[in-house]
């Protein structure tokens, strides 16, 4: 069992959404749709030789359905089919998500989209994704496809990684540059952080990389304690789902303030899906 949680440039053509949900069919957990990123996340999983298919589905649709010439949003993005993780779930090393890694950039190179690729490398150094969102088409090229930028999908970046949590956090009074300090703060090894201006608010959005050790909690505290006068968290956003590892890290008194809770674990939706190996 893998798990992947593709990120497309599309928050708000429901059109375009539910064609992306048909062909992700029956592997797909959970989409989390967000009107000011311009984004969606599809959560699926499945044995390798099923999601990977499934995953070729999205980016074709992503391919003929979302043209990066028209879009804005405040998150920065590659490409119309813009990240594809692929992270072990049950009974599938991180060796298996780097096959099925493989798999995807041939299929996806097949259908013209450059492909660059993140997580570990033959080379035996990994390459992250923020390396890859830097470095694109400028000092590196594609790993796989054409050589230049899709005129309207851009590009994609596929990896193969240990499952992580993306969470934010949305703010009342203050400022876009207090936010993005807020996000300097939080931002370490296990944590990557950015600060965003949203509607009606501003956002520190977080990818915790090692989110058992580094919780939500302890980025919640962080943010919590260093707000300017006038300044309070208004809500917690968990986008997509989350290991159940995380929930166990977390006391349960705190899952409604945090966004999370027991059905939104990716190990249940599995099973409920029928998806589980066990």
């Amino acid at each position: 069992m893998l798990v992947c949680a593709a990120n497309v440039s599309e928050g708000r053509d429901g059109k375009v959404l539910d064609a992306l949900r048909e062909a992700a069919s029956d592997a797909l957990l959970d989409v989390h749709v967000d009107v000011d990123h311009h984004r969606s996340v599809l959560t699926m999983a499945g044995p390798p030789d099923a999601l990977v298919p499934r995953v070729l589905a999205v980016g074709g649709v992503a391919l003929t359905s979302i043209d990066l010439r028209r879009h804005t949003g405040v998150h920065p993005r590659l490409g119309s089919l813009d990240v594809v993780p692929f992270a072990p779930l049950e009974g599938v090393s991180l060796e298996g998500a780097v096959a099925a890694r493989e798999a995807a950039i041939e299929g996806l190179a097949d259908l013209g989209i450059p492909v660059f690729r993140f997580g570990p490398l033959a080379s035996g150094s990994p390459r992250s994704l923020p390396e890859v969102r830097r470095d694109a088409f400028q000092v590196a090229s594609p790993d796989a496809g054409p050589r230049e930028r899709h005129p309207t999908a851009g590009a994609t970046a596929v990896g193969a990684r240990l499952p992580l949590v993306a969470w934010n956090l949305w703010l009342q009074g203050a400022s876009l540059g207090a936010t993005r300090a807020l996000a300097a703060l939080v931002r370490q090894q296990s944590v990557r952080a950015l600060g965003f201006e949203v509607t009606g608010a501003t956002q520190v959005s977080c990818n915790l990389l090692d989110a058992a050790v580094v919780t939500p909690l302890d980025v919640y505290r962080l943010v919590d304690g260093a707000l300017g006068p006038g300044a309070h968290v208004v809500r917690c956003e968990l986008v997509g789902l989350v290991p159940a590892a995380v929930l166990h890290a977390v006391p349960e008194g705190w899952w409604a303030r945090l966004d999370l809770s027991s059905d939104r674990a990716v190990e249940t939706r599995a099973a409920a899906a029928g998806l589980s190996a066990s």
